[in-house]
């Protein structure tokens, strides 16, 4: 009888009697059940930025276990890592004096932003601003507003009609950003959804200047700019936050994956205090944000993640994203030139992605897909992304690593060829 684990993403028939069982994880590589070692260089899914098997991040877990296993954030009830994280959080965030929304998960926070937009132009008199606004190719999860904002088509199919109230503006250009505020009206747009790099959707880099208009756009029309930086966030890009790494002031900011390094699920908004101010007057009756997940600000996580923030600090990772994006991107030189290979998208941070030629995939969708198998065979795991695959190595990667990948890609490029 086949195990009856349901895979997200996952073509269950063809999973079923082909899993692959990863058993161990150390640094930069984990092994499968058959003890053969492979590089990890999509992070798992982009979130293990400082590798796998750190042991600060193990006591951390055990001290907080023995000390306060759960408790929950409801109401006035607190914990002290969640006290501390949120403290920590706020004096890093590009926006001074952020105030932190925690949950379980990078989903978890998407929605929250969405509600809060919603709900701050409901509390300073204009709940007709209810118009939320992403870009195509963008990836904000799969939760209900995640996957109405996201714009993969696919991701929506299946499903029956999306929340209504979402549209969406060519990723690369701020004059469609610009045409669709006024299409849907000023007055009832809310907010902005943008990932400083394009993630899932087939990591696609923002052209020169567009974070900075695009942020000059949506202040223009009062609209929020929410900087979805779940992958872009803790040294994917070179900076604690991916979106610091531009001089632009975000309304919000989306995190997960890296904050713990995905030890523990742990996901934080950053809310800046413009956007949180109706909430926050101290006041009696003043509007109460109903919304939060049980798990928000567990002491557990909020321990793992003090832990994890320690060891960016410690390490100096946090500025890794920056050093080795050219050498990330010479590395993949070779794929570049390969006649299998349309584009090669590199050079923005600690992650990039081979696209495969039109005529490859015309031939045969599924490339993506053998391409990825066969990197694997090679002792290399990468991502099927869209029309290639992608790669997000940990922050302590090194020459060795890169080594690895600068001949796997080529020479699964090759085989693939036949």
């Amino acid at each position: 009888m086949e195990n009856p684990l349901w895979h997200p993403f996952a073509d269950m028939g063809a999973v079923d009697g082909d899993r692959f069982v990863i058993t161990r994880g150390s640094g930069s590589y984990v092994w499968d059940d058959a003890g053969r070692r492979y590089f990890d260089a999509t992070a798992s899914l982009w979130y293990a930025n400082f590798g796998h098997g750190r042991p600060e991040i193990t006591q951390a877990v055990t001290a907080q276990l023995e000390k306060l296993d759960s408790y929950n954030l409801f109401g006035y009830y607190a914990n002290e890592p969640a006290l501390e994280l949120a403290s920590r959080l706020s004096s890093l965030a590009p926006v001074p004096g952020s105030k932190v929304f925690l949950a379980s998960g990078g989903g978890d926070v998407v929605d929250t932003a969405v509600k809060i937009a919603r709900a701050h132009f409901v509390h300073t008199g204009q709940p007709e601003k209810t118009h939320i606004i992403g870009r195509t190719q963008g990836y904000h999860g799969t939760h209900g507003f995640g996957t109405a904002v996201g714009g993969i088509p696919v991701n929506a199919e299946g499903f029956g009609p999306m929340p209504s109230g979402f549209s969406h503006v060519a990723y690369d250009s701020v004059p469609a950003l610009e045409a669709e505020i006024l299409r849907v009206g000023a007055d009832r747009v809310a907010a902005f959804f943008c990932e400083p790099v394009i993630g899932a959707g087939g990591v696609l880099l923002p052209p020169e200047g567009y974070l900075e208009a695009a942020v000059e756009v949506c202040r223009r029309y009062g609209v929020l700019f929410v900087a979805d930086c779940v992958i872009a966030a803790f040294g994917r890009l070179g900076t604690w936050f991916g979106i610091d790494r531009w001089a632009v002031r975000p309304d919000m900011v989306t995190t997960a994956k890296g904050l713990t390094g995905g030890t523990i699920p742990l996901a934080a908004l950053l809310v800046s205090p413009e956007v949180a101010a109706p909430f926050f007057t101290g006041s009696a009756g003043a509007p109460v944000l109903r919304h939060g997940a049980t798990y928000a600000g567990h002491p557990v996580g909020c321990a793992a993640a003090l832990a994890t923030l320690d060891i960016y600090e410690k390490d100096g990772l946090i500025s890794r994203g920056r050093e080795l994006e050219k050498p990330l991107a010479d590395a993949l030189a070779g794929a570049a030139d390969h006649p299998l290979v349309a584009e090669v998208r590199a050079g923005l941070g600690f992650l990039a992605a081979v696209e495969l030629s039109a005529e490859v995939l015309a031939a045969d969708p599924g490339a993506p897909g053998k391409l990825q198998r066969l990197v694997r065979d090679e002792g290399v795991l990468v991502r099927p992304l869209g029309k290639g695959i992608a790669m997000s190595p940990p922050l302590v990667a090194g020459d060795e690593e890169l080594d690895l990948l600068a001949a796997a890609i080529p020479a699964a490029l090759s085989r693939l060829q036949g």
